[in-house]
């Protein structure tokens, strides 16, 4: 048996968008259910209660609305980071994640010798991505 460890990005009223662009960047399916589907009624009945993004490199993203009255701070509490050396799929997620948002440290080869950049997205989310150098 084995476990994973994915992100659960919380936000308000924008959970459907965010998969939707998120989705665009990474490919995969998404599902949805909605606080409605369980009993919900009025405005916050069609809000996403979970979402989930399964792409086809295997990355799974989950997403909800933070419900009136719960807690939430979009964004300044997770930082999500894409590692690995497929320097075209990483710098391809990295380029589109930007879109709409602020990068804060460019894609570039840093001093250990990957390549590094940080970025925080539309919807305030963090993100950073190592590519690391090929082994010679």
């Amino acid at each position: 048996m084995s476990s994973v460890l994915n992100p659960y990005v919380n936000l308000r009223g924008r959970a459907r968008e965010a998969l939707e662009f998120y989705q665009g960047v990474f490919g995969g399916e998404v599902a949805v259910s909605t606080f409605g589907e369980f009993g919900m009624e009025g405005p916050q009945a069609d809000q996403v209660m979970h979402g989930q993004l399964d792409t086809p490199k295997g990355f799974t993203l989950m997403v909800s609305d933070a419900p009136e009255g719960m807690p939430g701070s979009e964004g300044s509490n997770i930082t999500i980071c894409l590692s690995g050396d497929d320097v075209d799929d990483l710098t391809g997620y990295f380029h589109g994640l930007a879109e709409g948002g602020q990068v804060t440290t460019p894609l570039e080869e840093q001093m250990w010798g990957d390549h590094y950049g940080a970025l925080t997205d539309r919807f305030g989310v963090d993100w950073m991505a190592n590519i690391a150098t090929p082994k010679a």
